[in-house]
């Protein structure tokens, strides 16, 4: 049977094939297609790296590189579609990423846990907090968006300027969670770590190993991001998709694929409390940490990106952020309640499919 490493291992075979694709003129299609499976891999492999650095530099250090690396795979591919002048594909990456996490990662897992255990138990008080930091990110994105929508000829740089303030009081927020979870209230989120971490102390790590494979798969998603976001354009067209589709649907999914392994493997060793943290967890670095970093790195380099967002995306977040926090906050999860997170999850995806194209997206 095929395994999760053993899969990954396969899909690396895609790197040299897309980089081929784009040298030897093959088409945008093939390029773009062969460079979204070569970028899941190298997603999974960051974070065994990160997770193997961690081991050796301790709880603290090793918890804050998680937390930093835990969604390098999009940020770098945001970054790099932000650097070309897709702002509007890189909103729908944030709030897709936010509503895959939420409703297709913790819905696989809720689902699959909840076949194999009938009933898994969390800790409600963290998914409570979770669900508190999830409120106000929704809150932090509609701001703008009600802002530009109540507001007659407000400037581009009112608004730009605005999401630059949001954007930094959201980093502190995140700053303020890190410093919640891994100092003041460890205790709180030690107890799925704690079983996941077993044995751990006593392996021997090669940490130069690691930070060299870490350096070298952050430089390898770097490529294959750019190689996907030069052929974006003309392959969503070839393929019949539209780019708020792609945005919001297809590319989160690749960037969150290996994270979406994980969460369903420890789901189904009755570890939810770690399943949920991943998911949750996500979704609270996309919107308070990766959002703002990228507003933020917009109006440096001269690309102005907001926190103005399609109002129908903003929409699809709060129904996730909405039914997410209803069904984890009693702390005990089923197969139905997954089964109704997929199911929500779907009902968006065919509604984006069908949405019209929103201009200036590409």
């Amino acid at each position: 049977m095929l395994n999760k490493d053993t899969f990954f291992l396969v899909l690396l075979v895609f790197i040299p094939v897309s980089i081929a694709a784009h040298f030897l003129a093959w088409g945008e299609t093939i390029v773009f297609v062969t460079a979204a499976l070569g970028i899941v891999p190298l997603a999974s492999y960051m974070g065994t790296a990160t997770e193997e650095i961690a081991v050796v530099t301790g709880p603290n250090i090793g918890g804050l590189l998680n937390a930093t690396f835990g969604n390098a795979t999009e940020l770098i591919l945001a970054f790099i579609a932000l650097r070309a002048g897709l702002v509007g594909v890189v909103k729908a990456t944030i709030t897709g990423s936010i509503v895959s996490n939420l409703l297709l990662v913790m819905g696989f897992s809720m689902l699959l846990g909840g076949l194999k255990f009938k009933e898994q138990k969390f800790q409600p008080t963290v998914a409570r907090l979770n669900a508190s930091s999830m409120n106000l990110a929704v809150i932090a994105l509609l701001i703008p968006t009600a802002v530009e929508y109540t507001s007659t000829g407000i400037e581009e740089s009112t608004l730009q300027n605005l999401s630059v303030a949001v954007a930094a009081i959201l980093i502190l927020v995140y700053i303020l969670t890190l410093l919640f979870s891994m100092k003041t209230h460890a205790y709180l989120c030690d107890v799925g770590e704690a079983e996941f971490e077993e044995g751990e102390e006593k392996r021997e790590v090669n940490l130069t190993f690691w930070i060299f494979i870490l350096l070298a798969v952050t430089l390898a998603v770097a490529v294959e991001s750019e190689l996907l976001v030069d052929s974006l354009e003309v392959a969503t067209s070839d393929l019949g998709l539209s780019p708020l589709f792609t945005g919001v649907i297809l590319l989160p999914i690749i960037g969150n694929a290996a994270e979406h392994a994980t969460a369903v493997t420890v789901a189904m060793k009755d570890k939810m409390d770690l399943s949920v943290s991943v998911a949750v967890g996500s979704s609270m670095q996309i919107a308070l940490f990766v959002a703002p970093v990228l507003v933020i790195a917009g109006w440096a380099i001269g690309q102005p990106m907001d926190l103005n967002f399609n109002p129908f995306e903003l929409v699809a977040v709060m129904v996730a952020v909405l039914i997410a926090n209803s069904i984890s906050s009693d702390g005990e999860s089923n197969w139905l309640e997954g089964s109704l997170l997929l199911a929500t999850y779907a009902v968006l995806a065919i509604a984006f499919f069908f949405h019209p194209v929103v201009e200036g997206m590409i």
